[in-house]
């Protein structure tokens, strides 16, 4: 299973400290060995803790269960691909 890092935003818990998210997307193998067709979505913090996502906005880590509550515009998504002239 290989994991593709697709977006990054902050989130905060309720003592005001802010985590960087890190967004990531799984593929799914088939039992054939093919990639599957439907991608896992899975949050991390920058220094590694699993997180599950709660609604939209709101996201809980798994160790601690810890809420923490995404920040509005901070969403950094994946960069466009470089178009080289020749």
């Amino acid at each position: 299973m290989a994991a593709v890092l697709v977006g990054q935003f902050h989130a905060r818990d309720a003592e005001g400290r802010v985590y960087s998210v890190h967004e990531f997307q799984e593929s799914t193998p088939s039992a054939d060995g093919v990639e599957g067709t439907e991608p896992v979505t899975t949050y991390k913090l920058a220094i590694g803790d699993r997180m599950k996502k709660l609604d939209d906005n709101r996201f809980q880590l798994i160790q601690s269960d810890i809420t923490l509550t995404r920040e509005p515009d901070t969403y950094i998504g994946t960069l466009p691909e470089t178009t080289v002239a020749s």
